[in-house]
């Protein structure tokens, strides 16, 4: 297998293990609000929200410190660890108790931290200035084909059920623990990259020292210089420009991936489909995010007018979906208690809009992350673990827990509009102009 093969096995054997991973992780998270307030009734009290913020509050508080870890450890294991941890939070729900719930949620923040960390250093070290936009669109192609597989089960198993029981609960979370288990052995058949410079004849004296130099480094004098060097990129020029965009896609990230689908799927108006709705949202925001990981990845090599129309795309599709939601989703969906809502919408809740907007907020998501993935790939790729440390650690700071919709969805449109004028000046000023 030539070099480039195996950097492209490399990337697409990435992709499927985040795939499985994340097609249980991510349905978890989806039907994790709905699953808990069935619970609630009996022994069991807890909430998802709260989840949620611990495990995010963790994940950016260990951000800083994870380059160290990577470089330590390695990318390979740093990576199968962390699936385990994964595994161990979905396992959780198959017979839930508050201190294990919550004990979970941290080590989770923990795992993410390290794992997202890992897994942009896998992505640089297998990419080079040509093919870093085509690897990120693949990997994120194949990342959200999760959204698409787990909830399509949720949507065919859960259609016309008001309440989850026991028995449901269980089979689901018994079948996620095992497909997370999946994706994280997946990441040992990653292979190690071969070198870009082959020993030759007359550098091999220079070379060779410098390899005993570096393998003479102590492991504590890695983990100091990564913990350095995140630091010192998150006050750089660079970066802070790119944080502006990475707080925005924070804030959708967590209105998308934990809040819209428990707004679904409380809206008594639906019927008796308003549980099964939860998993059809999830399927259409993985058919967004595929088809824009495929158009703005996987084409990057034959856009000529660069990342502009793309971002500016994203910031559209968005504007138009939180529009529509605003519109169509009762204010107190998110907090709305197992039985669910009777409240009425500024128009009437309509399922075909809901889905519809499912769809616009994976397109306008993928515009976002396919770009900042391929940005950070080119310019840090001499330090791409502590540069997508920092990435996750901004990222993450922003995915705050919501109270209702209509205030998160005017914090979206606002901080959407900051966000793209910072991208902007950014590209003006010759930073994000590079073509990949």
């Amino acid at each position: 297998m030539s070099p480039e093969s195996k950097k492209l096995f490399n990337i697409i054997i990435l992709g499927v293990a985040f795939m499985f991973m994340f097609t249980a992780f991510q349905t978890c998270g989806n039907v994790a609000q709905t699953v808990i307030r069935s619970l609630n009734s009996t022994d069991f009290h807890g909430s998802g929200y709260t989840s949620m913020a611990i495990i995010y509050g963790v994940f950016s508080a260990s951000n800083l410190i994870t380059p160290s870890v990577v470089a330590i450890v390695g990318p390979q294991l740093s990576m199968f660890a962390s699936g385990l941890f994964y595994s161990m939070y979905i396992a959780v729900f198959i017979q839930p108790l508050p201190w294990s719930f919550y004990t979970a949620s941290v080590f989770i923040g923990i795992a993410a931290a390290v794992l997202w960390t890992a897994q942009g250093n896998c992505l640089t070290i297998n990419s080079d200035e040509h093919t870093i936009g085509r690897n990120s669109g693949i990997f994120w192609a194949l990342l959200q084909s999760s959204l698409f597989f787990g909830n399509l089960y949720i949507y065919f198993a859960w259609q016309g059920k008001t309440q989850i029981s026991e028995s449901d609960r269980r089979t689901v979370f018994i079948a996620l623990t095992v497909i997370s288990l999946v994706g994280t052995v997946l990441f040992f058949l990653i292979r190690q990259p071969d070198s870009e410079n082959v020993l030759g004849e007359d550098e091999s004296s220079d070379d060779q020292d410098l390899e005993v130099n570096e393998s003479a480094q102590s492991t504590m004098g890695k983990a100091v210089d990564a913990f350095r060097k995140s630091l010192k990129l998150c006050v750089t020029k660079e970066m802070l420009l790119l944080s502006i965009t990475t707080a925005y896609t924070g804030l959708e990230l967590t209105f998308f991936s934990g809040v819209y689908g428990t707004c679904i799927g409380a809206v008594n108006k639906f019927g008796t489909e308003e549980k099964s709705l939860i998993g059809l949202s999830g399927i259409f925001i993985g058919i967004g995010e595929i088809l824009g990981g495929s158009l703005f990845g996987l084409l990057s090599k034959n856009n000529r007018f660069g990342r502009n129309p793309v971002v500016l795309l994203g910031i559209l599709v968005h504007f138009v979906a939180f529009y529509l939601i605003f519109l169509n989703m009762p204010g107190d969906a998110p907090i709305a208690p197992v039985e669910g809502t009777d409240s009425s919408a500024y128009i009437k809740s309509s399922k075909e809009v809901a889905i519809f907007c499912s769809f616009l907020l994976g397109l306008g998501d993928s515009c976002f992350n396919t770009q900042l993935l391929s940005i950070l790939g080119f310019l840090y790729s001499e330090d791409s673990a502590p540069a997508f440390a920092v990435f996750k650690f901004v990222q993450n700071v922003y995915r705050k827990r919501n109270s209702g919709h209509h205030e998160k969805i005017y914090s979206l449109e606002h901080s959407g509009e900051r966000m793209n004028t910072a991208f902007i000046d950014g590209i003006h000023a010759g930073l994000l102009s590079i073509d990949l």
